[in-house]
């Protein structure tokens, strides 16, 4: 295939013999627990076939889109009605300019896993590839669970909504699917009451899911425990919230009736009502969640929806949210204390999107471990923005000097793509060449089959142990 030939070889990101002995003897043959992401279950359930490159790899991932409208590109070949094979052309003539962007290495990663392609992405060949990935995309070993079963993925967790029937889920558990796929309980619309209209319109959805009259905060209530019953019922393990922050109040500070109340009417409500709204809430779920011996994952910090405009000519989750500077050391601290007070603190997950707060969110976990569970309370990995090797590498480093990287639960790709699972190996190849230079430089001992169990355990192991699927 015409090209230069790609940089990504045997040892990519591996810069001494330690650090490729830890990646090839030990790291590589790990199989993937992929705990959070947003693939669609239809898609895997029903073995989905795309029909080109475009439709695997650009649409719906925000990063490129970012990307392309920085490159100057129109929406027309991003969003819009632009064939697919043009929005490949657009992004491939973008692709050489992206250097020391997380996505470089990450097209080229995917191109070679995938698709067996040893050459840089570029316009001179942009035809060309497109027509061999698109090829390749009909054949069985291309397919939605082909493409996944290439990159040894045991387990992945989707993000679900309360009021999901699951039947996806159900279908692919009686297929005897291969990856198993299990839900996550997503109650994010549950108290986002911040838009009364919309919030209305999904209460009507969450009555019919579960079979609840909602006429009070208390209703409510009971139909989200009614979902958390039914998705536990599916194998559901992991409950996952994206909030700007966690909140904390004194108990009784509202009258939660009568803002639930107000939202029914459509009155609008008052930011710290909303707040309070939240906090209550998700005080009551995450006391179920222990109840059921879940994993609860806070994923905080994004200011979201910035550019109105785009907001109304696109929708939400379209690339334009961003890094928030919220406050978030004391209602985390408060919130968690609260539950941990009377020992419904569950597993608990927390990713931070603002790398500034690194050291607040990888403290905050040592608060609150009991030592009833190893790592009971992990610092999660490197999120958004920070999924890159620069944000990686200060989760890792910020991990290892507050907490314990030996108990980490490993990575994870939060990613729509079902052609994203090379992130797994790239955070790997990573984890190992900090390890491998440290002990170049004599900060660890030459110990390779310990430090090698280390890197098992971080890449599987001790997410195996942690979720008990």
């Amino acid at each position: 295939m015409r090209g230069k030939p790609t940089f990504v070889n045997e040892n990519f990101l591996l810069q001494n013999r330690y650090a490729q002995e830890l990646y090839h003897d030990h790291a590589a043959q790990m199989p993937i627990i992929d705990y959070h992401n947003h693939l669609d279950p239809q898609q895997l359930a029903n073995d989905h076939r795309f029909e080109n490159i475009s439709q695997a790899w650009l649409a719906g991932d925000h990063y490129k889109w970012r990307a392309m409208r920085t490159m100057g590109i129109n929406e027309e070949y991003i969003t819009g009605k632009a064939s697919d094979e043009k929005k490949f052309l657009k992004w491939a003539g973008i692709v050489p300019y992206l250097v020391r962007n997380p996505l470089y290495h990450w097209t080229h990663l995917e191109l070679q896993r995938y698709f067996g392609i040893d050459q840089l992405l570029s316009k001179e060949n942009a035809e060309e590839i497109y027509a061999h990935t698109s090829s390749k995309l009909q054949e069985k070993s291309h397919s939605a669970l082909g493409l996944v079963q290439q990159m040894n993925v045991e387990m992945l967790c989707t993000t679900d909504d309360p009021i999901d029937d699951l039947k996806y889920h159900q279908k692919a558990k009686g297929q005897n699917q291969i990856p198993k796929m299990l839900p996550t309980f997503r109650p994010d619309k549950a108290y986002a009451v911040e838009d009364s209209l919309a919030y209305r319109m999904y209460l009507d959805q969450l009555m019919e899911a579960s079979g609840v009259s909602i006429g009070s905060f208390a209703d409510l209530l009971d139909a989200l425990k009614n979902r958390i019953d039914y998705f536990h019922k599916n194998g559901c393990r992991l409950a996952d919230h994206g909030l700007s922050q966690l909140y904390f109040f004194e108990e009784g500070t509202y009258d939660i009736e009568k803002i639930f109340q107000k939202v029914l009417l459509g009155v609008k409500v008052e930011n710290r009502e909303e707040n309070y709204f939240k906090f209550l809430t998700l005080s009551y779920l995450c006391k179920e969640y222990h109840a059921k011996g879940w994993t609860q994952q806070f994923h905080l910090g994004p200011l979201r929806n910035t550019n109105q405009r785009m907001l109304e000519k696109l929708g939400p989750d379209s690339g334009f949210d961003s890094i928030g500077d919220l406050e978030q050391a004391y209602p985390m601290s408060k919130f968690l204390n609260l539950l941990d007070a009377t020992d419904h603190l569950a597993k608990t997950i927390l990713y931070n999107l603002n790398p500034a707060q690194n050291d607040v969110f990888a403290a905050m976990t040592g608060n609150f471990n009991d030592g009833s569970v190893k790592g009971k309370i992990q610092y999660g990995s490197a999120w958004w923005y920070s999924d890159q090797l620069d944000g990686m590498e200060k989760q890792i480093n910020t991990l290892s000097n507050i907490g314990i990287l030996s108990c980490f639960v490993g990575m994870l790709t939060d990613s729509r793509s079902l052609l994203s699972f090379p992130r797994h190996e790239y955070f790997r190849r990573l984890l190992c060449n900090i390890l491998g230079n440290d002990i170049e430089k004599g900060l660890l001992p030459t110990d390779i089959p310990h430090l090698g169990k280390i890197v098992q355990d971080i890449c599987y192991n001790n997410a195996k142990a942690y979720f008990k699927f």
